[in-house]
């Protein structure tokens, strides 16, 4: 049996389930049956995926399928990139089906989530396998109405309906755009075949407005500031392990679109077309963070914060594009694997921090992060995990956020050996907004962590919380565990990563196997080098020694105090340090800029014994 035939016996497995559970979707024990069917069907296209990429990526599979345009059918095709894109999509869909296993029980009607939810991943391994533009654009569709259904699950909740709208319109955008440049990618001869697009030779002025749709079409879908309107509004809405997939996933699945048009079927790209993706990545990542911290919606916040993420992965696109236009094919490689590394990397830890804001709401109900608070000691196994995703995905090493990030900057700081001075400006000034992004990423999580999980409950509802089931805590901890293993084994990611630069670019980074002690070297050993083994032992001995000697030679008298009142001796927990004090330096910063901040204060005069209010004002303005 050929790879791309398991993978679509898979697809089918998964479509079939969606129809059996629009009858059998009411009672528990078949929410248990179809989040276990899911999650059997997504392992056996994982293992596949895995090892096709593993083994044999030169040996391109294909199907047609005799449905679809009668002079077409349906090509579907599975190569290294393709492959790729499915280990990121059913690792995705088997983890979220293992945590639906104890979060689908919690649901309030199941028979909205569950015909929609094996729907949602079959389109998703439909859209990456599809081998022309017709099925591509039908798969992308039914996989944008299946999320659509989704997040309108819980439509009753105040604003649902409102995101579903939002969505709905930006969905059908984002198509629209996507079938203006399939149709000027296929010509007039209207060959809609990938094979004949990638063959074909495209104008400049094709190439450039295709470029130009397909950023449209693919970036609103993943978004990209300033089409990223439905993002914040949809992924609070949907389910928390739909959030995941919408979040760690779907957003991959329009990276992969963007991938597949300008690296793969455009052919040799020109120069000016990386400025311009690389101005949209670097933008996106300031953008998206600084909204993140402002949020107080902890679910809002997450998804502000994949923006961020998207961002970092077009400019590592746009450096791969600019790299490849001057024909620095190694270094084209460097920049192209950061950017699939992090596509990896974000799908892990993102999808785990979602499934740990879905467990704070099953176990508070709250979303807000100022009515929670003190969550460590009643949820310790979900505080460990949470602060593990929060640790990837501020890049702090030994995880693995740090990596992909690490390989982009290694990419940036070769900018001297471009040619055109536009890209000599433009690439430092865009690694300059990374890095702040990235500074950035790390207060947004302390504070997150910091509000959520540590001080004093807020509410009632926090001081009551328990443990989540151990189905959610499984699939938290078996994300943690992947991103501790990619980021201290490396070298093992950029290897697997090879074939896929290879096909695309003509080029690879050197073997990182051959590298003694599990380092990563990019392009030489003179230049940089990088070991997560060592670097988390070094943590880990440091760590110990650090303990041993506060232990062995302080007291080791358990002393307990009151928890400091900055001068007060009000005891409430309500006076402790909020998130929007965390992040009131930043909002005086960029408060009037970006976010047309606005400060009412109410105070009332000497003697008047009303409360006095200060209530800050907020605005998106895109």
């Amino acid at each position: 049996m050929s790879a791309v035939v398991l993978q679509m016996l898979c697809v089918a497995g998964l479509l079939g389930l969606a129809v059996l559970a629009i009858f059998r979707s009411r009672s528990k024990f078949n929410t248990a049956a179809i989040y276990s069917a899911t999650l059997v069907m997504s392992a056996v296209a994982l293992i596949g995926s895995i090892r096709w990429l593993l083994g044999d990526t030169a040996n391109v599979t294909s199907l047609v399928l005799p449905v679809g345009l009668p002079w077409l059918g349906a090509h579907f095709r599975l190569d290294a990139l393709a492959c790729f894109f499915l280990v990121v999509v059913n690792l995705g869909g088997a983890s979220a089906s293992l945590y639906g296993l104890g979060y689908g029980h919690h649901e309030e009607a199941p028979q909205r989530v569950l015909p929609f939810f094996p729907a949602f991943l079959a389109g998703m391994n439909l859209v990456v396998l599809a081998d022309d533009a017709f099925s591509y654009l039908l798969c992308w569709e039914f996989m944008s109405l299946a999320s659509w259904a989704l997040v309108m699950a819980h439509h009753r909740e105040p604003g649902n309906a409102n995101a579903g709208y939002v969505y709905l319109v930006m969905a059908s955008f984002g198509t629209l755009a996507l079938l203006l440049a399939f149709g000027l990618l296929a010509g007039p001869a209207g060959d809609y075949e990938f094979a004949a697009i990638r063959t074909a030779q495209h104008t400049p002025y094709v190439a450039t407005l295709v470029l130009i749709l397909t950023l449209l079409g693919a970036g609103s879908k993943a978004g990209l500031v300033p089409l990223h309107v439905w993002l914040p509004l949809a992924h609070p809405a949907a389910p928390s392990h739909v959030s995941a997939l919408m979040s760690g996933v779907m957003t991959k699945v329009a990276i992969y679109g963007f991938i597949r048009v300008v690296f793969d079927l455009l052919g040799q790209p020109s120069w000016p077309a990386s400025v311009v993706v690389l101005l949209l990545g670097g933008i996106t990542a300031v953008m998206g963070i600084l909204y993140a911290i402002m949020e107080s919606d902890l679910k809002r916040l997450l998804a502000y914060s994949t923006i961020e993420n998207v961002g970092v992965i077009f400019a590592s696109l746009g450096l791969a594009l600019a790299f490849q236009a001057n024909g620095l094919k190694l270094l084209a490689a460097l920049a192209f694997t950061a950017a699939l590394f992090h596509v990896l990397n974000h799908s892990l830890f993102k999808s785990l921090l979602f499934f740990g804001a879905g467990a704070v709401l099953t176990a508070t109900g709250e979303r807000d992060m100022d009515k929670l608070g003190g969550l460590i000691h009643r949820m310790p196994l979900t505080s460990f995990v949470v602060l593990v995703g929060c640790v990837a995905i501020s890049a702090l090493p030994p995880f693995n956020g740090f990596v992909s990030e690490w390989l982009m900057f290694q990419a940036v700081l070769q900018s001297p050996e471009l040619p055109q001075w536009a890209l000599k400006i433009t690439v430092p000034a865009v690694g300059a907004l990374l890095a702040l992004a990235a500074a950035l990423a790390a207060a947004c999580f302390v504070k997150a962590y910091g509000v959520t999980f540590l001080g004093r409950p807020r509410s009632v509802a926090a001081e009551n919380a328990g443990e989540v089931d151990r189905y959610s805590l499984a699939a938290m901890f078996i994300l943690s565990a992947l991103c501790l293993a990619a980021g201290i084994l490396p070298g093992l990611v950029i290897d697997a990563l090879a074939p896929i630069t290879t096909e695309i670019l003509g080029g690879r980074m050197p073997i990182q196997a051959n590298e003694a002690w599990l380092s990563i070297v990019p392009i030489a050993e003179g230049r940089s080098s990088y070991n997560g083994l060592l670097v988390m032992v070094f943590i880990t001995i440091s760590a110990s020694l650090a303990v041993y000697f506060i232990h062995r030679f302080a007291s080791r008298a358990l002393r307990r105090g009151p928890a400091w009142g900055c001068g007060f001796s009000d005891p409430t927990p309500t006076a402790q340090y909020s998130g929007g004090s965390f992040a009131q330096p930043i909002r005086r910063v960029f408060g009037t800029l970006v976010f047309n901040a606005r400060d009412h204060v109410e105070m009332p005069p000497p003697g008047d014994i009303q409360p006095a209010r200060l209530r800050i004002e907020l605005h998106d303005l895109i």
